[in-house]
């Protein structure tokens, strides 16, 4: 019987964050600092990597009104 081989294309730097940011993806992660059984910091990390339309879809819209981010317009 012959062996029939496929061979995987990898994908490219590219076309993996046009996944990313067409899809999103989700990177959670707790830090716990503790001394001698003792909890002295949780620092809990959550992280969203999408496009902006994507961000947008799914509700996300907190730079359009971010007075750090945005400047305001001045009308000549």
């Amino acid at each position: 019987m012959a062996e029939q081989m496929t061979a995987v294309q990898p994908a490219n730097v590219t076309d993996l964050v046009e996944r990313i940011l067409d899809k999103g993806i989700v990177i959670v992660g707790d830090i716990k600092i503790n001394l001698i059984d003792v909890e002295l910091i949780t620092i809990k990390i959550r992280l969203l990597v999408a496009s902006v339309d994507k961000a947008k879809s799914l509700g996300i819209n907190w730079w359009e009104d971010d007075p750090f981010i945005t400047t305001p317009r001045i009308e000549s």
